[in-house]
């Protein structure tokens, strides 16, 4: 497994080495996530050489890749292919190990990772334990995968390569679609076809489709698929919808610590449930995530032989309630405990898209609101929200600077990272400037990680939120900015 360090290889090398595989792999250099895997009996190369092949004593039978994270020059895919070894792609291996399960698949350009998160939790509640890959950790489990004794395999559907389409979906979720990806697809209209092609896929297997209702290309996409078609959302937009609802929010009352959601579960072809579900993470977009879940995972069940009933869509809720979060996904990563700004606290979050950018500022935006009027305070009073940006890939800092300005200008301050270029060599004249220079005086480019905690230092008050975000190594900033915070003097 070539990059076997990788938040979906390294799920797929833990259910293989449960399964009683010989696996070896490598990886860039090592971390806590090798290490795990090393301690499960893989064995696991520091860097990239043909040699690796070997680990074992013996060639492997396959080799596995990301053809959108690893090069083609890479020195093991070339040794596989003049050995004559089959180099597939992780999806390929991913569909072999989902043979002969129920396959619950969660696809959408946004929120794939924690609806997948909240429709394990909330099998799980019902005790039906399972099977699952997930591409970040579950918070409570401590992991992102799982070889369980269920009939149930629940997945992320990765439509970045096209890769959704190597599956046999029983029950598939589509969150949004918005274009994204374009250095593999080229065209917005080649990246809408292949959910096109993924719900074709699904009518052929005589399976379910669920969409987001609120989403417009989702929508569409419902409209006009084939087969068992179902749709979520809340209440006005349902009962403007001729697609068949399958879960219908009611009603969201905020809290402090995120939202209580009223949903309604339709029953194909059956009654109306009723039920409530806790939502941790705060933001318009879990509920809607939550109520994915919600309707995935009951139709799941029904196929695994519960009823379709009342006290499956009570344990299910329940599972969702207790849902505590993903990890890099709105994570907290402590708050300052002394100091002028005691108080502040650090989130991390993975959001790399404009949509995601906002939706989570938009989440942390009323998290602050609701804490103000939980305490009395109006909401002029409420405490500020910092944003720690870092752009993620060349190309898409081109495509959506305008857009990511936009999105970030919802934060009281943005503080712009430079480009984590990932898979791409720079770009001349791509820079995180690109997008600070279209905001206002609220936000500052900030080449430098050595930096970022003196320019969150000049700006926070006690109590603010400051907010890491981005698919990089962003996400190592939260620890040194707690760090530089406590030790300001007054």
């Amino acid at each position: 497994m070539v990059g076997i360090g990788g938040a979906g290889m390294s799920g797929l090398a833990r259910i293989l080495l449960s399964r009683g595989s010989v696996v070896t792999g490598s990886d860039a250099k090592s971390s806590r996530v090798v290490l795990a895997l090393r301690s499960m009996g893989a064995q696991i190369a520091d860097g990239h050489a043909a040699d690796n092949l070997t680990l074992s004593g013996e060639l492997p039978t396959v080799v596995v890749t990301s053809f959108a994270a690893i090069p083609k020059n890479n020195p093991e895919l070339v040794a596989a292919r003049e050995q004559g070894i089959p180099v597939i792609r992780r999806s390929d291996l991913l569909a072999e190990l989902m043979k002969n399960r129920i396959q619950l698949l969660l696809a959408g350009t946004h929120g794939k990772t924690s609806t997948t998160s909240m429709s394990v939790v909330a099998m799980q509640q019902a005790g039906l334990d399972p099977s699952f890959a997930i591409g970040g950790q579950l918070n409570k489990a401590g992991t992102n995968a799982h070889d369980g004794t269920g009939s149930t395999f629940i997945a992320e559907a990765d439509e970045s390569d096209a890769s959704l389409l190597s599956y046999a979906p029983d029950v598939a979720v589509v969150t949004n679609i918005e274009p994204d990806h374009l250095d593999f697809f080229g065209t917005p209209e080649k990246y809408f076809e292949v959910f096109d092609k993924f719900a074709q896929l699904i009518a052929d297997n005589s399976g379910s489709l669920i969409a987001c209702m609120e989403d417009e290309h989702a929508a569409q996409l419902a409209e006009r698929a084939p087969g068992t078609v179902y749709g979520y959302g809340f209440r006005d937009t349902m009962a403007a919808t001729k697609v068949t609802p399958l879960v219908v929010v009611t009603g969201v009352e905020l809290t402090e610590y995120g939202s209580v959601a009223a949903v309604e579960v339709h029953v194909p072809e059956g009654e109306i449930i009723p039920a409530h579900m806790t939502v941790r993470t705060p933001g318009r977009h879990m509920v809607l995530n939550a109520a994915a879940a919600l309707g995935a995972t009951f139709l799941a069940a029904v196929r695994e032989g519960r009823p379709g009933d009342a006290s499956t869509v009570e344990q299910l809720a329940a599972g969702i309630s207790d849902f505590t979060g993903v990890r890099r996904r709105f994570e907290l990563k402590g708050t300052v405990d002394k100091g002028p700004l005691a108080g502040v606290r650090v989130y991390d979050d993975y959001a790399h898209h404009p949509t995601e950018v906002a939706a989570v500022l938009r989440a942390c935006q009323a998290k602050s609101v609701g804490e103000a009027r939980s305490v009395g305070k109006s909401d002029d009073e409420r405490v500020h929200v910092i944003v720690c940006f870092q752009p993620h890939l060349y190309s898409r800092t081109m495509k959506f600077a305008s857009q990511f300005a936009q999105s970030l200008g919802i934060a009281d301050h943005a503080i712009i990272l430079d480009v984590y270029g990932a898979r791409e060599e720079p770009v001349e004249g791509v820079t995180g400037a690109l997008i600070a220079d279209q905001m206002d005086g609220s936000a500052q480019y900030v080449p430098s990680f050595n930096d970022v905690a003196a320019a969150v230092a000049r700006v926070a008050q006690p109590g603010d939120i400051v907010l890491t975000m981005g698919a990089g190594s962003v996400t190592m900033l939260g620890a040194e900015i707690l760090r530089s915070l406590e030790e300001l003097e007054k």
